[in-house]
This record gives structure tokens, C-alpha cells and sequence, in this order.
């Protein structure tokens, strides 16, 4: 059976090849915007569907057995989303909101199965505590290029690893793809190693 993931993130990539999975890679482009009213959970699993339906859809006529993996991953304080940033500005923002304080990471994810359509859709959830950041550190970090593509504006897998005494649930699901859970969802649809 073939399995695709539908995104260029080298991390999620990386999960898999460190798992033993073989897949392969399909980037698509999907409207990412949060909908008015839109809670953080409903968003990131509306999102993953699209990605996995977005490269579903280049694979409409295949003949193999075919799961296309999407997933969406954002980090929530509050009643805000965080995103990945803008500018520097905006990480800088971003860290010093998320200093000394937990959070959540959610992910959502969606396998959908070819021929056919069977789908299944999860969200996975994970508390960060960070320690408090110094301005310095914050402007440090900034300045490596680390946080500028990462939901949240931190890589727990890179430098700011060393910020993070504690999480509550899935590590990967921090880095962006909660790899229980998707093996779980995966053999739901038939797959087998």
C-alpha cells in the first residue's frame, strides 16, 4: 500500500523516514486562513482534510491502494492562535506571550484512503510549559532564523528545546505530526507495515 504525505515539512517527513514508514511526499496549497468564529480544534482538522483531499485529487484515477496523510499544526494560548510568524517582529511577539507560561499544540490530522474515499479525521492536543525567556534569549533566538516557519514561533526539536521543562502528550505532535495516533488512524484504513 502506498502511503502519501501531503506536505513539504521536513519535519513531519523526518518522523516518518526516523518510524520506518515509507511514503512519499506530495505538496499542495491550501487556503490556511482561521474562518470567523472558528475554534483552534475545528481549524487545524479542516485544514489537514484539505491538504489530504488536495493531493487525494492528484491521485484520483490510481489503481494501488493509496492513504494520503494531510496535517495541520498550530499553537494556542488563550483564546489566541499562533500561527506561524510573520517577521522577527512577530516571533518576538509571539515567545514573550509564551514565556513562563503553558500552552497547547494541536494537531490535526487526516488520512484519507484510494480508491474509494474512506476517511479519518483527529486532533491531537499537547500542553508545553515553557520557562521564562529573557529578552536576550528571545532576541537571540530570533536572530538564528530558527522561528520563522514554525507555528508558535519555536522548534522544541531545535534550540528552543532548552526552554521546555515539561509536556503533557505526544512529543511529536509538538514537532508536528502525532505519530501514535496517525499509526493508529492508518491501520483503521488498512494499512500494514
Amino acid at each position: 500500500m502506498r502511503l502519501v504525505l501531503a506536505s513539504a515539512s521536513p519535519r513531519r517527513a523526518e518522523i516518518l523516514r526516523n518510524a520506518g514508514i515509507a511514503f512519499e511526499t506530495c505538496s499542495v496549497q491550501v487556503d490556511e486562513s482561521r474562518l470567523a468564529g472558528e475554534a483552534p480544534e475545528a481549524m487545524v482538522a479542516r485544514i489537514a482534510d484539505s491538504k489530504a483531499r488536495a493531493a487525494a485529487a492528484r491521485f484520483g484515477d490510481a489503481r494501488e491502494h493509496t492513504i494520503v496523510i494531510g496535517a495541520d499544526t498550530t499553537v494556542v494560548l488563550g483564546d489566541e492562535i499562533f500561527e506561524k510568524p510573520r517577521d522577527v517582529a512577530d516571533a518576538r511577539r509571539m515567545l514573550s506571550a509564551l514565556s513562563g507560561k503553558t500552552h497547547r499544540v494541536l494537531t490535526g490530522v487526516c488520512v484519507l484512503r484510494l480508491p474509494g474515499g474512506d476517511v479519518r479525521t483527529a486532533v491531537e492536543s499537547t500542553n508545553v510549559t515553557f520557562t521564562p525567556l529573557t529578552g536576550e534569549e528571545i532576541e537571540a533566538y530570533t536572530a538564528s532564523g530558527e522561528p520563522l516557519d514554525k507555528a508558535g514561533a519555536y522548534a522544541i526539536q531545535g534550540f528552543a528545546g532548552r526552554w521546555i521543562p515539561r509536556i503533557e502528550g505526544c512529543y511529536f505532535n509538538v514537532v508536528g505530526l502525532p505519530l501514535a495516533r496517525l499509526c493508529a488512524m492508518l491501520r483503521e484504513l488498512g494499512w500494514e507495515e
